[in-house]
């Protein structure tokens, strides 16, 4: 797992006290954002909860530490929550930090649209409610969205299944199968929709053939984002399409299930496709750097963790925090105001670059 020795984890604490001070990602408008949190203030050394879900990739194991550290070198009382046992177990842990008095409660959710009951306690006990990276649906009782720009995210894995096969083949058509997140997450059609932005005008002209005929978000889904459902589903895809017909790529939307498709594909015995993912981790960007995984996505999580603490800080400070998308967020009731962070499509030709400041990643691509 992505995780940081005493040196690196030192950084990371820095890196997020310097973030929360200065803020990052795109321009900052916060004195336009019609939320409703952040006007009152609380004491220091209020609790804070952090309510996560379960531990399906590195990024969220790397966020407890990160939270943990960050909101105690701020003065807070971090209460931070992982529901490895399911959605109800998230339920109940949201509803005992509502009991224990947290003033923010920030919310990276199994299933965004099964926790309304919850937020709406936060929010009747004064609490500010915070979604993490993933968006909560349809309830009115969210304040606030702070994530990575999920549909750039989806735009560039599009874009780089289309560069990789290009720069393998130069002329297609060009044979690919399509994956996405689990159902339960918000962020799954989200990153789907901003893919098929780029790729859908290349399948409609036939540059691009989905032999399995599977092409739309309900085919491709894979439940709970484990390893061994993306496994299971491309294995029977190659028995059933590519017995002789070359597969050139695959739209993976992380990198869990990009390393599982490609033990599916050699299992199968053929050559690697071109692969996309998403969230750097240890094992992909080593799998970049030996020319398997094509592409991950670079949304470092130090940087993000720092802008919810940034966006808690405020809020006790009795400000708004910093919102830079106002309308694009509408999760069935409300349009949720947003700061969202630009993410960074990695190949083995900018790994170096991209990591530069990693403490873990930086030493992989050398």
């Amino acid at each position: 797992m992505r995780m940081f020795g005493t040196a690196g984890k030192a950084a990371a604490v820095v890196a997020i006290a310097a973030l929360a001070l200065t803020g990052c990602g795109r321009s900052e408008s916060s004195s336009s954002s019609s939320a409703s949190g952040g006007t009152g203030g609380f004491p220091a050394g209020s609790t804070i909860g952090v309510a996560l879900p379960q531990k399906t990739s590195e990024n969220w194991v790397l966020a407890e530490g990160l939270f943990n550290d960050g909101l105690k070198a701020a003065g807070f009382n971090p209460d931070v929550q992982f529901a490895n046992g399911g959605v109800s177990e998230q339920q109940n842990q949201i509803s005992a930090m509502v009991t224990k008095g947290a003033k923010v409660i920030i919310v990276g959710a199994i299933d965004g649209s099964q926790l309304g009951t919850q937020v709406q306690q936060a929010k009747a006990a004064g609490a500010t409610v915070i979604a993490y990276d993933r968006l909560l649906k349809n309830t009115d009782a969210v304040d606030y969205y702070v994530a990575y720009d999920n549909y750039k995210v989806g735009q560039l894995q599009g874009q780089a299944l289309l560069d990789g096969m290009k720069a393998k083949k130069p002329n297609g058509p060009y044979n690919v199968e399509l994956f996405a997140g689990s159902p339960d997450d918000a962020n799954a059609k989200v990153f789907w929709d901003g893919a098929m932005n780029i790729l859908q005008p290349k399948i409609d002209d036939g540059t691009l053939k989905v032999l399995s005929g599977q092409k739309s978000f309900d085919q491709a889904v894979t439940q709970g984002w484990k390893a061994e459902n993306a496994q299971k589903r491309m294995d029977t895809i190659l028995a059933a399409s590519y017995n002789s017909a070359p597969l050139d790529g695959v739209l993976s939307p992380n990198d869990t299930l990009a390393r599982a498709i490609i033990t599916s594909v050699k299992s199968a015995g053929k050559p690697v496709p071109v692969v996309t993912g998403q969230d750097s981790e240890v094992e992909s960007v080593k799998s970049i750097m030996a020319g398997e995984q094509y592409s991950t996505i670079n949304k470092d999580t130090r940087n993000l963790v720092a802008k919810a603490i940034d966006m808690v800080k405020k809020l006790q400070a009795g400000q708004k925090p910093d919102i830079n998308d106002d309308k694009s967020y509408n999760n069935g009731v409300k349009t949720v105001p947003a700061f969202l962070l630009p993410p960074q499509i990695v190949t083995k030709a900018n790994a170096k670059e991209a990591y530069a400041n990693d403490p873990t990643l930086s030493k992989l691509t050398q």
